[in-house]
């Protein structure tokens, strides 16, 4: 299991819990719907890494891209660093370690 696994696994468990926790506290029916959606997407982008398919990598960077830009524009907007400011920072290490380690 690579460095690249491991990140993309535990930014898409963060995603998943997060959209859950956004439910709970905020009754946001769009978190728990994208959290959902991207943290399954990220988890199964790492078992795709572990098997050694390259697509994995593909799909990883890709989600991982997609919420640092969302997160990013969400933090600019509300200026408010729980979740938007550490879900960036989060994803941009995944990205950081993603294309520092392959």
């Amino acid at each position: 299991m690579t460095f690249s696994t491991i990140a993309v696994l535990v930014y898409g468990i963060l995603a998943l819990v997060g959209g859950i926790i956004g439910y709970q506290n905020a009754g946001s029916k769009m978190s728990l719907i994208s959290g959902t959606i991207t943290g399954l997407l990220l988890i199964l982008a790492s078992v795709i890494l572990f098997q050694g398919q390259a697509w994995g990598f593909t799909l990883g960077l890709a989600v991982t891209g997609l919420l640092v830009v969302v997160f990013a524009i969400r933090l600019v907007k509300t200026r408010k660093f729980m979740p938007a400011g550490l879900m960036s920072i989060f994803g941009l290490v995944t990205l950081a370690v993603m294309l520092t380690t392959n």
